[in-house]
């Protein structure tokens, strides 16, 4: 049976080093490019004709759109729509990235503890520098819950710093682990499917069911990313 993590492994593309830093386009990047260029297609295409009563490729543009627009609006309020771009452009990476490693002999970039922490420290770092901007030094007010006993404060401050400082790693682990979890179940009873020959009917089966499932997870934790980035922005601007 061949080696369920065989999928996971980097391989160089285009070998490139910049100041002796090895920065090499690999297969990880180039399903990276393929999903920018996915996005771009997805978007730019269904509404190149727009219509006052859309097709399917229209409407599904429309309707991811409308999601996230709405997403957005329920978790943050009417002072995060200027935030749009990036939970937009979040959510829809992480979505083609999960989707594009459901193709056979492709490439899962989400199943990257290094590319999930990048994507969940660039959200913490943007989302901490909206606070501070907004409300100056008022933002660490959020390490010390509005009308809790100030004889806790030694307790409740140490504890809430503790719980932000973890959530770029909370939020990178839940991804990374969900779709490599995932790929590697697949690929072992593909491999099961395979070695049994005609007596694979059973794994064929449980393989099919589980493609089908990881497609809604690859779904899911996109939603799961996006949402939890929302609930950090409403706490920059709004705090308590």
């Amino acid at each position: 049976m061949a080696d369920p993590l065989h999928q996971f492994e980097i391989h160089t593309i285009m070998p490139l080093q910049i100041a002796g830093i090895d920065v090499s386009f690999t297969n990880s990047s180039l399903f990276m490019v393929l999903a920018v260029f996915a996005s771009t297609l997805f978007l730019v295409g269904g509404m190149m004709k727009s219509k006052a009563i859309p097709g399917r490729w229209q409407g599904l543009s429309e309707m991811t759109y409308e999601f996230v627009a709405s997403l957005l609006n329920e978790n943050v309020g009417p002072k995060g729509r200027s935030y749009f771009p990036l939970i937009f452009t979040v959510f829809i990476f992480i979505l083609m990235g999960n989707l594009l490693g459901m193709v056979p002999y492709s490439f899962t970039y989400t199943s990257h503890i290094i590319v999930t922490f990048g994507l969940a420290m660039l959200v913490f770092l943007a989302v901490t520098l909206i606070g501070i901007f907004k409300h100056g030094f008022h933002f660490f007010s959020l390490f010390f819950p509005k009308g809790a006993p100030v004889f806790m404060a030694p307790i409740i401050i140490p504890i809430e710093i503790l719980s932000y400082l973890s959530r770029p790693v909370s939020l990178s682990v839940r991804l990374f682990a969900n779709m490599m979890a995932g790929h590697t179940m697949l690929k072992v009873f593909a491999g099961f499917t395979v070695a049994l020959g005609l007596f694979g009917v059973a794994p064929l089966v449980v393989n099919t069911a589980l493609t089908a499932f990881e497609v809604m997870v690859a779904l899911l934790q996109a939603y799961v990313f996006t949402i939890l980035t929302c609930i950090y922005l409403h706490d920059a601007i709004h705090l308590h």
